[in-house]
């Protein structure tokens, strides 16, 4: 079923040029309508199906999930007040979830998203999941080189580091994926998408294809 109507992405076209307070205002019973609450029962729908086959998504609700429309200006030179998407991640716990495994996904009028992988972590965190995947490079390998995630994702993405500790240095002539001190992957599809009535497919089997990748980082770092 299609969860949002035409009027979600020329909401955000509407709102491109006109982003201040006032015009939101104006609009916001629009908004609540083509945005806002679509894409809370989508969010909902996307959790209880992940619930099937996983309880640690049992008890999420989507209002634990769903970032707001409303952008942290506080330290920022842009003073734009609301972003051009919405946005979510499906995660145990919603968006205080430290949890590797998940999904975050956005929708907007240039284009629809899917994320997953490690995009922060602790210095802590980001030495133990280097040593990991130093001490047994054949396995992660094996994970980003399926043929499905590669298919979805293509490649696992993410800032480096130059320098990295020394006895990780040989390693990381065979894996540089090990400079990495993030790791993280999407799927990028036409805006038009969310509109579709396989809105829920896509983003679901996203989740899938990624989820080895999320497997493999979350037994290293051994979050809840």
């Amino acid at each position: 079923m299609a969860f949002f109507t035409p009027d979600f992405l020329q909401f955000f076209i509407d709102l491109a040029p006109n982003n201040n307070k006032d015009w939101f205002d104006l609009n916001r019973k629009r908004y609540e309508n083509s945005v806002k609450e679509p894409f809370k029962l989508f969010v909902q729908h996307i959790i209880d199906e992940l619930a099937k086959s996983d309880n640690v998504f049992k008890d999420l609700e989507a209002k634990n999930c769903i970032f707001r429309i409303n952008r942290d200006i506080r330290f920022s030179n842009d003073k734009i007040p609301y972003k051009m998407m919405v946005s979510a991640v499906v995660a145990p716990e919603g968006k205080k979830s430290k949890a590797v495994n998940g999904v975050y996904f956005e929708f907007g009028p240039e284009h629809v998203r899917v994320y997953g992988g490690v995009y922060e972590i602790d210095k802590e965190d980001l030495l133990i999941v280097r040593e990991g995947i130093a001490n047994d490079i054949s396995s992660f390998q094996k994970v980003y080189e399926n043929p499905i995630f590669k298919e979805v994702f293509g490649e696992i993405k993410g800032e480096k580091n130059k320098i990295i500790p020394k006895e990780l240095r040989e390693a990381a002539e065979k894996e540089p994926l090990i400079f990495n001190k993030q790791w993280y992957f999407y799927a990028e599809f036409d805006a038009e998408t969310v509109l579709s009535d396989e809105l829920d497919k896509i983003v679901l089997k996203c989740y899938e294809a990624g989820k080895p990748v999320e497997n493999y980082f979350s037994k290293l770092i051994r979050r809840n």
